[in-house]
């Protein structure tokens, strides 16, 4: 009996025969081999394999696009199978870096291994005890013992403009990253506005910025498209050769159909801005959008029908009509296929809710939104974005600069971490020097965004939103060889790099670096702000800030580590705590009445007195802003906030009510009281302000001096000094007034004072040393020519001219030749920036100089202090002063530190030295002003005899 397999085989012989026999019916012949054809040819289309006819070259290309649509962008699976990075530069060495301490962005942040680092070929090649016998393979490895330093990926800058929005600054502007040409332009690019010449790119590089997102700016609704850039330069030295993964877009709008593509990036921009630039509403823009959209999924459906034909066959169609298509709506098309990362700067709730629910209507995702300084209040919203959560790119305290910034709140990362919201922060460079980007994760981690996601927020977290974490944001084996070494944790104030590889080049030339205390290893102690960031949330971003005076005539401060104080040299150190003795500070009726030791202080006459655990915290003088018209605004962008800018006769006729060009007007007049951003400088302990007429131009006017935590003007000890300094600019405003012009007017104004005029008498003051002259100036030609005019001046007055030049960026060129005439130094930025062609050659500090301005004016013996630009960062002077020490290497104390930001701020401006013991002072908790872990608890204020609790 013959088997199944044997039966089933003798049937098919059987057909096959058959067939050749004729003995089957032609017409059931005919219908298999129809069926049989037929189901090949769906089988070819559906498989994209068209037969081989001959077609057009139009059809071809239309082919194609047709079999394009069906790619998603991203990388190939085999990507981490690459032998070498497409960025690898030929005869760049191995290196392996030994004794790393690697923070590898792994595990949701958490991984932290002690290895070593192979790089090699632009990727890294191994993570781990590296053996000897893969040494052996490398000829001209250089091994770098890094002795337990901190290892990161680079820094990742979700949003910058590096390069369009150039330093210096050009013809006043600020570059190539904005079009006036119409509100919606998806057709734009940033790679076309790229400055391979900014001068950001050496100093981003130096603070660990190793690739970042460049955007068109915010002036449109749609800007246009973004690039990556790496930051390094390149032997071919052009844009094109800076870019990270650009998309297929640069040369071809054409995607060819390949194994994987990259991911393509895009501006749109809400609210005030682009209603700003074009004079319209929210209404204009959002309509705006949905017009624009609704065109680009028009375009989207006819180009989906017509690939529907032709790839099922409908060959005359592709051979009478092209693939639909219009060069300016294809990336707007892309978005709409899910191909593009769209960033949205939008700040406030009704912005955030457009936009949700212009991504729902035409289905499309965003990538993340941008300055979102409402996001935090409103996450629900967020989360009901089409497709999936957009991440969250902000600033740490950078807020209320115009009403849609005005509820940022320093706890809106932890607050939106807590919902399970991506955090990043971002530079939106030169907004933000991004050289100091790590600040801002630093300053979130302060306020409670945890320490995993803090570094995650300028590393991997921003890789994966725009798309290139298979390939930055993390140090792992395949990623690209971009690496940070820093000297000390990256979470501690001032972490600077010791040496930072791109693509596996190392990118500091003979590096600088200070020598830190080991506990700058470690991660720093932060306060807890549980309760801040509760009622940020409670009160919609708008927390009361009025302070709690204290009741009890008696407060005792105890558990003190160390006591500050001023004195007529400056500031000193009265007390430190030494084995384990802690100190004591008695104060009664807002007056100090007994500062040391227990044994000294805690007596039996203190009764009932309330007694306040600093928890080894300091008591220190109160601090001094100056620079920004913190007390004369309170919205930067919001006239009627203002107290405005004075008249100029550089400029325009000044009004005779006012005394024509003879008047000088004070700034004592303009003072408002209660601002939120001086009320958080009081809470920071910047106890007081010194403050000028808000000035555009050559004149200024007189400043005065005032009390931060006053409510308003008629309060005890609310003005400080009603005329402080004589307040004027000489500055490159452009053809005129000329700089010569300027310093002619002063020339004219001290050698010849009219008494008889209000401005002449307070010339003359100036002239005969009674009064002190601050004169803003940045280029060391201009400062050069005022210390010539003061020794003219005082050669003919026989006196000593009190100058002081306010901002100073260049003034380290001329250490010698000021200390020499007693010229003092308000450097504003503490951290110096080329804005402008006048500030370009700046001392920069760490890594790339061995001593930044600040530093070499001391080394001089030049007094000098410290200032801000914008009235929000006035709180942050602490740390402005800390971050000054930190770099000094032990050369500065922390007495001399607070100098900088107090006593040396009154002396260069004018502020008359009063009884030291009426002076404000400041008591903060588990560590002192320049710590991270010192949280400002009370103010002590003699002069109004009272204490506030914060």
């Amino acid at each position: 009996m013959a088997s199944k397999q044997g039966i089933l085989g003798s049937d098919t012989l059987s057909l096959h025969g058959r067939l050749h026999s004729g003995s089957v019916n032609r017409k059931l012949l005919v219908f298999i081999l129809l069926s049989i054809g037929f189901l090949g040819f769906q089988c070819i289309n559906f498989l994209h394999i068209q037969p081989q006819v001959r077609i057009s070259a139009q059809a071809s290309a239309s082919l194609a696009r047709c079999r394009s649509l069906s790619a998603t962008p991203g990388p190939s699976p085999s990507f981490h199978k690459r032998p070498q990075s497409d960025r690898f530069v030929a005869g760049t060495k191995p290196v392996l870096l030994k004794n790393a301490k690697v923070w590898t962005g792994d595990k949701n942040g958490t991984e932290v291994i002690e290895a070593d680092v192979l790089l090699d070929k632009g990727i890294i090649k191994g993570i781990g005890h590296v053996r000897a016998k893969t040494l052996a393979a490398y000829q001209n490895i250089e091994v770098v013992d890094v002795k337990g330093a901190w290892v990161t990926p680079g820094i990742v800058d979700l949003h910058s403009h590096l390069g369009d929005a150039s330093s210096p600054e050009t013809n006043g502007a600020s570059g190539d990253d904005n079009s006036l040409k119409g509100p919606i332009q998806p057709w734009l690019r940033s790679l076309d506005g790229l400055n391979t010449h900014d001068d950001s790119y050496r100093l981003s590089i130096a603070g660990g910025v190793t690739t970042s997102l460049v955007l068109p700016g915010s002036a449109n609704a749609i800007g246009g498209q973004g690039f990556t850039i790496k930051l390094r330069p390149t032997a071919e030295r052009s844009p094109s050769s800076m870019l990270l993964e650009p998309p297929y877009t640069i040369n071809s709008s054409f995607l060819e159909l390949t194994e994987s593509f990259p991911w393509r990036q895009m501006k749109h921009a809400c609210g005030e801005n682009p209603s700003r630039v074009y004079g319209q509403t929210r209404m204009d823009t959002i309509w705006q959008f949905r017009e624009a959209y609704n065109k680009a999924r028009e375009l989207k459906d006819q180009q989906d029908q017509y690939c529907e034909r032709v790839l099922k066959g409908d060959r005359e169609l592709l051979e009478s009509s092209p693939y639909p298509e219009d060069l300016q709506w294809e990336a707007l098309v892309d978005v709409l296929r899910g191909r593009v990362k769209v960033q949205i700067h939008c700040y406030e709730t009704v912005d955030l809710d457009d936009i949700v629910r212009l991504t729902n209507e035409f289905q499309f995702s965003i990538a993340a939104f941008h300055h979102a300084h409402e996001a935090y209040l409103v996450p629900d919203v967020l989360k009901s974005a089409y497709g999936h959560a957009p991440g969250v790119a902000m600033f740490a305290t950078n807020a209320r600069y115009k009403r849609e910034s005005y509820r940022g709140s320093e706890f809106a990362p932890r607050i939106l971490a807590s919902h399970g919201l991506q955090v990043v922060m971002k530079s939106d460079h030169p907004v933000l020097d991004s050289r100091y980007l790590l600040y801002e994760a630093q300053q979130a981690y302060l306020y409670g965004l945890p320490e995993n996601l803090a570094l995650a927020a300028v590393t991997s977290t921003p890789a994966t939103i725009m798309g290139l974490d298979h390939r930055v944001g993390y140090v792992k084996e395949g990623w690209d060889a971009d690496l940070v070494i820093w000297d000390s944790h990256p979470l501690a104030l001032g972490a600077t790099p010791k040496q930072v590889f791109i693509d596996g080049i190392p990118q500091l030339k003979d590096p600088h670096h200070a020598e830190k205390p080991k506990a700058f290893q470690e991660l720093p102690r932060v306060p807890n702000f549980d309760d801040e960031a509760r009622d940020a949330v409670k009160y919609e971003g708008l927390p009361p800030l009025k302070v709690q005076s204290a009741k009890e005539d008696i407060i005792v401060f105890v558990n003190v580590a160390n006591i500050f104080a001023r004195a007529a040299s400056g500031i000193e150190e009265t007390f430190f705590s030494f084995d384990g003795e802690r100190g004591v500070v008695v104060v009664q009726n807002g007056t100090v009445t007994c500062s040391g030791s227990s044994a000294t202080c805690m007596t039996n006459s203190l009764g009932d007195a309330r007694i306040v655990d600093l928890k080894g915290g300091a008591i220190s003088p109160g601090l001094v802003t100056f620079g920004a018209p913190l007390g004369l605004e309170e919205i930067q962008g919001e006239e009627s906030t203002q107290d405005g800018a004075v008249f100029d006769p550089f400029l325009g006729k000044v009004p005779s009510i006012v005394g024509g060009d003879k008047a000088l007007i004070r700034a004592v007049d303009g003072l408002q009281y209660g601002g939120r951003d001086t009320l958080l400088a009081y809470r920071s302990g910047v106890t007081s302000g010194i403050v000028a007429p808000t000035h555009y131009a050559f004149y200024g006017g007189l400043s005065t001096s005032f009390s931060t935590g006053a409510l308003h003007k008629l309060s005890d000890g609310a003005v400080l000094q009603e005329v402080n300094a004589l307040h004027v600019s000489v500055r490159h405003f452009g053809s005129a007034p000329s700089v010569s012009s300027q310093i002619g007017a002063l020339r004219r104004l001290l050698l010849n004072p009219d008494h008889r005029s209000d401005a002449g008498k307070w010339f003359g003051y100036v002239s005969e040393g009674r009064l002190t002259l601050a004169v803003e100036a940045d280029s060391a030609d201009v400062i050069a020519t005022l210390i010539l005019l003061k020794k003219e001046v005082e050669a003919k007055h026989r006196s000593h001219v009190k100058l002081t030049i306010v901002s100073g960026l260049e003034a380290h060129l001329l250490a010698k030749e000021l200390a020499a005439a007693n010229v003092g130094v308000v450097q504003i930025p503490s951290r110096p920036f080329p804005t402008t062609w006048e500030k370009r050659r700046i001392l920069p500090g760490l890594p790339l100089s061995e001593k930044s301005t600040v530093l070499e004016l001391l080394a001089h013996n030049v007094t000098v202090a410290i200032g801000i630009q914008e009235a929000w960062s006035a709180r942050n002077t602490r740390f402005d002063l800390a971050w000054i020490a930190v770099d000094g290497g032990g050369q500065l104390s922390k007495a001399d530190a607070l100098a900088l930001g107090s006593t040396n701020v009154e002396k260069l401006l004018g502020h008359k030295a009063h009884d030291y013991a009426l002076n404000d002072l400041v008591a903060t908790e588990g560590g002192d002003l320049l710590d991270f872990g010192g949280k400002v608890v009370a103010v002590i204020s003699p002069q109004r005899g009272l204490i506030d609790f914060l």
